[in-house]
């Protein structure tokens, strides 16, 4: 109630933003040299969907319908739709509330959001350290990928941990310019491989694809789902 309900209420009185989702997506795609701003538009959805695809797209929907079973999927449906109006109302109180810091580059997030917007810093302190806490949940995609890899291939566990150690160590320690950069490459790549897999997934199982929609609307109204 309380997730949903907040998609609901910012989508009502945002007035429905998700009908200017093709218009914003091509504004990604236009140089812009109006604005201030460490990375371009185009490098900020990479970095958005790098978050995205795998972890919530792959991994976190497969745990859905491992709790929930195959209803979860509808409300993933359900809340990637309105949730949008909540992913565009943190993107413009981040923008809002930004500073530039004593070396030249933007800073922001919800922490200043919550100092400068609500006037609350411990709050904005607070999030910054859960967040800082939350962080090592990235654990999760490093195990995945250690245990296919190991499974597929026979590579040790501690190989791969160490591989992806230093190569995140690369990217992260170059700032959020080295990281838009590394996603500007990547990602495109992982977004059209993604969505080539789902369609030949689609193509080549499409006798069980409507059978599957009235499979997760009938099982979407239970408390599991």
């Amino acid at each position: 109630i309380m997730l949903l309900g907040t998609y609901l209420y910012l989508t009502i009185i945002l007035r429905f933003p998700q009908r200017y989702l093709l218009k914003a997506l091509k504004l990604y795609f236009v140089k812009d040299h109006t604005d201030k701003g460490d990375i371009s538009p185009f490098s900020s959805l990479m970095v958005a969907l790098a978050a995205n695809i795998g972890a919530g797209n792959i991994i976190g929907v497969g745990v859905a319908i491992a709790a929930g079973g195959p209803g979860a999927i509808f409300w993933c449906w359900l809340t990637g739709v309105l949730g949008m109006a909540t992913r565009y109302s943190e993107g413009l109180l981040a923008i809002k509330y930004r500073v530039e810091n004593k070396d030249g580059n933007m800073s922001g997030g919800p922490m200043f959001v919550l100092e400068r917007g609500m006037k609350c810093k411990w709050l904005g302190v607070a999030f910054a350290v859960f967040t800082a806490i939350a962080a090592f949940g990235n654990l999760t995609q490093g195990n995945a990928a250690a245990e296919q890899l190991h499974h597929a291939f026979s590579i040790p566990s501690w190989g791969t941990a160490i591989v992806l150690t230093v190569l995140t160590a690369m990217v992260m320690l170059g700032g959020i310019r080295s990281i838009a950069r590394v996603c500007a490459f990547f990602v495109p790549f992982m977004a059209v491989i993604y969505i080539l897999g789902c369609l030949y997934i689609l193509a080549v199982q499409a006798d069980y694809v409507l059978p599957a929609i009235r499979y997760i609307l009938d099982c979407a109204f239970t408390g599991e789902a």
